[in-house]
């Protein structure tokens, strides 16, 4: 419905008719819409009324709500009304940046607060007055809105604001938004106010008069605190006012003299007493009352400045005025007049003071009270005391302000703390109370905002260090949470920002020592290298000086791969381990070879053996039994070594540890260096432990060779024997059986080679002949038009139903279901998971909770599970057995509806088309089961020719409205071929070219001229540095003036030429591929605007095409290529903003072309382009030619109306309770229109079903207890189970029934070929007239006792009809009667001749043969599909949903990245102050918390960990639904948002 609709529905009272028609139920449905409806012009009324006062825009209606949580618009109002209360400043977050950033702020509730006040302060009674909570936490937005109208009413009386308007009836709001506030409205819970009554309710609280009067004194002070004395004077003129005879000209005087009493007021108030008391003193009743009156203020003031001068003189005459009325003024008294009044004044100077003292004192002194006596709710109390004059102060903290409070009190004097002391003292307890508020938001920014603004005064603050001030503090505010701590004090604020420091402090030390132990590493001097691992800032462990050698050369080989590369302080710290481990290796090694050589050379084997064994050489393999063996060769190895040159008088051995370091060894001292000495001369007497190791293992493996042989000798020896005697003896043998057999076995091989030749040539010889005949008996039944009944006998047999046939059909039935039942289940899926994006949606902006969302992922993914269980459960087990009777009606209405397009064709456009295309795609779309198979895909297609057709003749004016307009049919078919069916097609047809366009990093199409100018700008001030000359704002002709612009443009133009080629010639190229649907409704759509408009060219004809197939069909996925699925997108990928654009520009191109729409206009500069629009457009228009030249659907499925009665099960469909009573209800009502004629069979079955029923009806009264507390939703429930039909028709021939003539036709066929498949005969006739042998009646009666059999093994749905299966159990010449009674009666229905013998009917019987030939063979096929369908699971939940607390499948473990890496992934974009090249220096170590969804991310700089940062998901996805692509980290590194997204799911939840 329009929203003028509603407004009628909404606004006008119904009838006394509408009130007979509706029932309660739709009474209290429409009761709830009129409040909605109300409350939403009440919130567009209080909208507007604010947008006048603050004058700025509001958020839209529907927003107002959550946009007046924060408080910011009342804050504002609030200054509007009361500026003097409420100061700009004093409202917090006034332009919102905070709460657009993180949302709402416990702070913002002193908006709130400020609001009430300012009310108060103008006198709104308070029975108006909202909650704090009511605005902050939305209890009871209904209650802020009517105070905000009371206000309205209450501010217009006093002439401050003008009148809110009354707006009920006249704003439009569409049924969606009035159906979500209602849904709203019910969350709330509580009765809504009544908004007529504001102004009853307000004057009964201020009394009628009193009100008035009241309202125009407090104009009359706000015309006065102006000091305009024309606005003064029309405050006085109010009649409410009740002042008389007031004069234009004394206006001046009026706004002087009352400015004056006002003030005077004030001053003796102290500003404690409203403004509003001041005016009576000074409102008198007549003109000259007012005139006395201001004589007497002028006469007062002139006699207080003469006493504040001291000048009797003009005391004198201030107190002679007339107007003073005083009496016995003498001159000779002046100087006691002034003394008097002097000491009066003063007095009464010192009693305000002392008054104010007294109370001033009596409020400190009830501070210390209440300190000393130590109940915290006591102190805040007395501290918040405003005659103590203190800092705001906090309730929630007042155990803080108690503990603190009294502590320094304690260490005070005994009189307790001053007032002084208490402000600073209260200001800071405040501040620190307010800081950890602000902590437990788990905000970093919101910290280090409180830091820097409050008045803490923390010293030695770093501005660069309050990232990390405020995780630490974070941190340390959890711990003490955790360990009963309330608040974090003052000290221990300060204690950390000193520890951050000298933190922060120690680690810029300690790069700078590995920057300096780096140096030296370079520099190749080990000294150095020492002096630089010793720093103190280094903190490194371990460090020997004697060692300092290895250490450098251990550390250079750390880095060898890269000389570029430098030590991060972790690899520093590892080396030298590393170093000190190969320092007690060598030593311990060195001292066991020696001990080996001194051994050896001592020549006593067994000690040699003890010191081989022993674990410090290392040595392996060594075995007790060779120990000689080792003595004697390792002594020759020595005696080899000393005859050879070198020296043997040498103290020094040098040896080589890991292949990679010298190590040398005192033989005397037993003590080792890496540093070679001075004359050293290696010892060759001594053998180094690789040498000592190879004659150990060359003993040893001769050792175990021996001993293997050894002992297996015997066994291989035996082995050898018993081969050799078992092969001579079977070679023996084999040679005395041929040489006793020579002669036969010669025979019997000759004997089989002859007969096997022969046999060949006679089976070939058979099988051509068998072959031959069988081709052309084939020829002629498929070729001939009038096949021989000795021909159409031989294949009869085809007809037949083999158990094979029933199985596959059983199996097609069943698969067909369940695809069909996954399609309606992934469609319901689709309608979840939509509804689980809005809860995401409203997560992210903190409108439900996470629980919410947990629990709509859990029921989706149960759902999903346990939707097909449910359906099987149900299904048609779910009708009651009384029902039956209703279901084969039912089944008989669809079979009509279903092959019978134009009902349906008509009822499309006899609803709106939101509801036609709703209707489309639940009912119709299931009726047709989705085109599942070949008949259900030609009927489908026959229904969108006729809605085409009507649609075209009764809708379409112009030829264009096709294009201009959105028609129905057209937008079905699009969506229904570019849906399942459809998108394999699209995929194939542009996945590869447009994935080359998107993977082409080179290829950049812009031929926009100002953006082409503006990036040419940026290039040339990026590449100079200076700032360009040239005007940044230019028009495209400006542009086009540069040469490097029309250069850069026609680089483009080429590249995008190219571009659309390689697309166009892929689309032109796959005509084969495009669905046959999309490509015959192209063909009716030409067709049928022929017909209408004859005169239209063939061009004008084809362009309409080419906006169907390319347009319509095409153009959204090579736009869009992610969102129709035409290419794989991984997890939080997403499309470059310049890969759009290049096929946004391809796409232009196309459309373009496929309409022959040249460039000009606003696209004039790109005329040059014209010229190949129109060479592309000669190429789509063979194109789309092409495309209409398919065949009919009656010769593309090979189905005519004969099909449904040979075809061997029904038709079934799978539809709900729900779309059945939806369709009855919707034939019924617009029965007239789709069939006027009330003889047609559609009204007679309707007639058999009556009304629609209700659910409970279909089901049965005893479906559900009528006492169940959820019968409604129950029953809803069961709405939706979805039952199957077996589609038949009610007209079909029933038995005795002879008047349907294509039943009798089929009938007599069938035992037609009973007859002629047992009995031969050259014509029909003839057959017929001739008797049936007793062999032949034997062999039929088999025939049917088989088929008994089958039929009773056949399931019901696949049965034929009782009358037929009765027919054909007849015996043989019972048959053969029948059938010349059947013939007798088509002949005079003008169907088969006798004159031809009956030779129509075999021609009949033939073409059934090649049907059935035909549908097996599509069977077959429609089983493969169906398999491989379902070969894949039901399209999974994608990965939206939100892992709880403590969910198994959380990772714990942490990633760590160098920040090179993180580059080379597009994370990181860039690091302040880092060049690309030093990316390989930051390590960025991610860690999850315990906190489902935060992360701890730790930047290390050379090793040295600099900062650290948490990472809410949440806040991400935040930053991602806002459209923010970039961020910060550290304050450093700019971070792709959607790239860190993708890792961490990919990493952490395994998306």
């Amino acid at each position: 419905p329009t929203n003028s609709s509603v407004h009628m529905q909404l606004s006008e009272k119904p009838t006394i008719q509408d009130d007979e028609r509706i029932s309660a139920e739709e009474m209290d449905e429409r009761r709830r819409q009129n409040i909605a409806y109300e409350y939403l012009c009440h919130l567009e009324e209080a909208k507007q009324w604010m947008e006048a006062c603050v004058e700025e825009e509001l958020p839209p209606t529907t927003e107002l709500e959550e946009g007046l949580r924060n408080g910011v618009y009342l804050g504002k109002l609030a200054k509007f009304f009361a500026p003097k209360m409420v100061s700009e400043k004093k409202i917090y977050d006034r332009d919102q940046t905070r709460y657009k950033h993180t949302g709402l702020h416990f702070r913002h509730t002193d908006n709130t607060v400020q609001w009430l006040r300012a009310m108060e302060s103008v006198g709104l009674p308070k029975i108006f007055y909202p909650e704090t909570t009511d605005v902050y936490d939305r209890k009871n937005m209904p209650k802020v809105v009517y105070c905000i109208h009371a206000l309205s009413l209450y501010l217009f009386k006093l002439g401050i604001a003008p009148q809110i308007q009354d707006l009920l009836g006249k704003v439009a709001f569409t049924e969606e938004e009035i159906s979500n506030m209602r849904s709203e409205l019910e969350k709330y819970g509580i009765q809504m106010p009544t908004f007529s009554k504001i102004g009853g309710i307000l004057a009964n609280e201020l009394s009628v008069d009193e009100a008035a009067l009241h309202a125009a004194v407090f104009a009359i002070n706000e015309a006065v605190d102006k000091g305009e004395a024309t606005v003064t004077m029309g405050a006085l003129k109010n009649p409410n006012a009740m002042l008389r005879n007031t004069g234009e000209e004394l206006a001046q005087d009026y706004q002087v003299t009352l400015s004056w009493a006002k003030a005077s007021k004030e001053d003796q108030a102290s500003g404690r007493v409203r403004n509003s008391e001041s005016l009576p003193v000074v409102v008198l009743s007549t003109q000259e009352s007012v005139k006395k009156s201001l004589s007497q203020m002028v006469a007062v003031r002139e006699v207080n400045q003469a006493i504040s001068a001291q000048d009797e003189a003009a005391l004198l005459a201030g107190l002679r005025v007339p107007a003073l009325g005083m009496l016995g003024v003498q001159e000779a008294n002046s100087h006691w007049y002034l003394e008097h009044l002097t000491s009066y004044c003063e007095v009464k100077a010192r009693v305000s003071k002392a008054q104010w003292l007294k109370k001033y004192s009596i409020a400190i002194v009830a501070i210390n009270a209440a300190i000393r006596h130590g109940v915290a709710a006591e102190t805040v109390e007395e501290l918040m005391n405003p005659e103590a004059q203190l800092p705001i102060v906090y309730q929630t903290a007042a155990n803080l302000y108690q503990t603190e409070l009294f502590s320094l009190q304690i260490q005070g004097a005994k009189a307790g703390l001053g007032h002084e002391e208490l402000c600073v003292a209260v200001e800071m307890l405040s501040a620190v109370a307010a800081l950890n508020e602000v902590l437990d938001t788990k905000d970093p920014q919101a910290v280090t905002e409180q830091l820097t603004d409050s008045p803490l005064g923390f010293s030695n603050m770093d501005q660069d260090n309050l990232h990390r001030y405020a995780d630490t503090l974070i941190s340390l505010r959890a711990e003490s949470l955790s360990q009963g701590l309330e608040f974090l004090t003052w000290n221990d604020v300060q204690k950390t920002i000193d520890t951050v420091n000298l933190q922060v402090h120690e680690e810029h030390e300690r790069i700078i020592a590995i920057a300096e132990i780096n140096e030296a590493l370079s520099s190749g001097n080990p000294e150095q290298t020492l002096s630089a691992l010793l720093l103190p800032t280094a903190k490194l462990q371990g460090v020997n000086p004697a060692t300092a050698k290895h250490y450098h050369d251990v550390l250079q080989n750390t880095n060898s791969g890269d000389e570029s590369a430098v030590l991060w302080l972790d690899q520093i710290q590892e080396g030298i381990h590393t170093a000190n481990q190969d320092e007690e290796e060598a030593l311990a090694l060195a001292g066991a070879v020696a001990d080996i050589n001194r051994e050896v050379a001592e020549g006593d084997s067994q000690t040699t053996l003890q010191a081989l064994q022993s674990p410090l050489a290392g040595l392996r393999g060594v075995l007790s039994e060779c120990t000689d063996t080792y003595q004697t060769q390792l002594a020759q190895r020595q005696d080899l070594n000393t005859t050879t040159a070198g020296s043997s008088d040498s103290v020094w051995v040098k040896h080589r540890i890991k292949e990679s370091y010298d190590y040398y060894y005192n033989l005397e001292n037993r003590e080792g260096t890496w540093e070679e000495p001075e004359d050293f001369t290696h010892n060759s007497t001594q053998l180094r432990r690789e040498e000592i190791q190879c004659v150990v293992g060359g003993v040893t493996a001769e050792y175990n060779r021996e001993q293997l042989w050894l002992a297996n000798e015997t066994l291989v020896t035996q082995l050898q024997a018993r081969i050799r005697v078992k092969q001579e003896f079977h070679i023996y043998n084999r040679l005395n059986v041929l040489q006793s057999n020579v002669g036969t076995v010669i025979k019997i091989y000759t004997l089989l080679s002859c007969l096997y030749v022969q046999e060949k040539e006679i089976v070939k010889i058979q099988a051509f002949l068998k072959a031959n005949k069988a081709r052309d008996d084939y020829r002629t039944l498929t070729g001939a038009q009038d096949p021989p009944l000795s021909v159409v006998r031989k294949f009869v047999h085809l007809l037949e139903q083999s158990s094979l046939d029933l199985l596959e059909e059983q199996e097609v039935t069943r698969l067909r279901e369940e695809v069909v039942t996954k399609i309606r289940s992934n469609q319901q899926m689709e309608k979840d998971l939509n509804l689980m994006d809005i809860k995401i949606g409203l997560l992210v902006k903190n409108r439900i909770t996470l629980q919410d969302v947990v629990s709509h992922s859990k029921k989706l993914k149960k759902k999903s599970k346990e939707e097909l269980a449910a359906g099987d459960r149900q299904g048609i087990k779910g009708l009651s057995k009384g029902k039956r009777k209703k279901l084969e009606a039912y089944q008989h209405l669809f079979y009509l509806l279903q092959t019978n397009p134009s009902y349906l064709a008509k009822l499309i456009f006899q609803m709106p088309q939101n509801k036609s295309t709703k209707f489309m795609d639940t009912v119709i779309f299931t009726l047709y089961n989705y085109a599942s198979n070949q008949r259900e895909e030609y009927l489908l297609l026959k229904l969108f020719k006729t809605a085409l057709e009507e649609e075209i003749k009764s809708k379409v004016d112009q030829i264009q409205d096709i294009v201009t307009g959105n028609p129905t049919v057209i937008k079905m078919v699009v969506s229904f071929n570019r849906g399942a069916r459809g998108h394999n097609t699209l995929r194939q047809l542009l996945a590869p070219v447009v994935k080359e366009i998107i993977e082409d990093k080179g290829l950049g199409i812009n031929t926009n001229p100002v953006d082409v100018y503006k990036a040419w700008v940026n290039q040339l001030e990026t590449n100079t540095g200076e700032a360009s000359k040239l005007p940044y704002e230019v028009t495209p002709d400006q542009a086009m003036s540069h040469k490097e612009v029309r250069a850069k443009l026609e680089s483009s133009s080429q590249a995008l030429r190219t571009a659309t080629d390689k697309v166009l010639n892929s689309i032109v190229s796959s005509l084969d591929n495009i669905p046959y649907g999309m490509r015959y409704i192209a063909k009716v759509l030409k067709h049928s605007l022929h017909e209408k408009f004859p005169d239209a060219t063939e061009d004008e004809l084809l362009k309409i095409v080419g906006n169907l197939l390319y347009y319509r069909y095409m153009n959204p996925a090579i736009v869009a290529p992610d969102g129709f699925d035409i290419i794989d997108m991984s997890a939080g990928g997403q499309l470059h903003s310049d890969q759009r654009r290049n096929l946004g520009s391809v796409a232009k191109m196309l459309q373009h072309a496929a309409a022959n729409k040249l460039f000009e206009g606003e696209n004039a500069h790109m005329t040059s382009m014209n010229n190949y629009i129109s060479q592309t457009y000669q190429k789509f228009r063979v194109f789309f030619q092409a495309a209409c030249d398919v065949p009919e659907p009656e010769e593309k499925f090979n189905v005519d109306e004969y099909s449904d009665m040979v075809t061997l099960s029904k038709p079934v469909i799978y539809i709900s309770i729900d779309e059945i009573i939806n369709t009855h209800s919707l034939v019924l009502e617009h029965l007239e229109a789709i069939s006027p004629d009330h003889n047609d069979l559609l009204h007679e079955l309707l007639e058999d079903l009556g009304d629609a029923p209700d659910v409970e009806a279909l089901l049965g009264e005893g479906a559900v207890d009528p006492n169940h507390p959820n019968k409604e939703s129950t029953l809803s429930q069961l709405a939706k189970t979805e039952i199957s039909l077996t589609l038949t028709s009610k007209f079909e021939l029933l038995e005795g029934d002879d008047k349907d003539t294509k039943g009798l036709m089929m009938k007599t066929k069938k035992l037609i070929v009973d007859v002629i498949r047992i009995q031969p005969g050259d014509t029909l006739p003839e057959t017929l007239e001739t008797p049936a042998s007793a062999l032949q009646e034997c062999e039929h009666s088999k025939v049917v006792a088989l088929r008994a059999v089958q039929d009773a093994q056949t399931p019901e749905g696949l049965k034929s009809s009782q009358a037929v299966l009765e027919d054909r159990q007849l015996p043989l010449e019972q048959k053969k009667r029948k059938i010349l009674r059947n013939l007798r009666t088509l002949e005079q229905a003008g169907l088969v001749t006798a004159s031809n013998k009956y030779q129509d009917l075999i021609n009949d019987i033939a073409k059934d043969i090649r049907y059935q030939r035909r549908y097996r063979q599509r069977r077959k096929a429609e089983l493969v599909k169906l398999q491989q369908a379902l070969m894949f699971p039901t399209k999974p939940i994608p990965q939206r949903k939100v892992e709880e607390k403590g969910s198994k499948k959380w990772k714990h473990q942490s990633l760590k990245y160098t920040a090179a890496r993180l580059h080379e992934k597009g994370v990181i974009l860039e690091i302040e102050g880092l060049q690309t090249n030093q990316f390989k220096n930051v390590m960025f170590d991610i860690s999850p918390s315990e906190e489902v969804g935060d992360f701890e991310v730790k930047a290390k700089f050379m090793g040295v960990e600099m900062e650290k940062v948490q990472l809410h998901f949440q806040d991400l996805l935040q930053l991602q639904y806002e459209g923010v692509a970039v961020m910060k980290m550290f304050d450093k590194a700019k971070v792709n948002v959607n790239l860190l997204i993708f890792l961490l799911n990919k990493k952490f939840y395994g998306k």
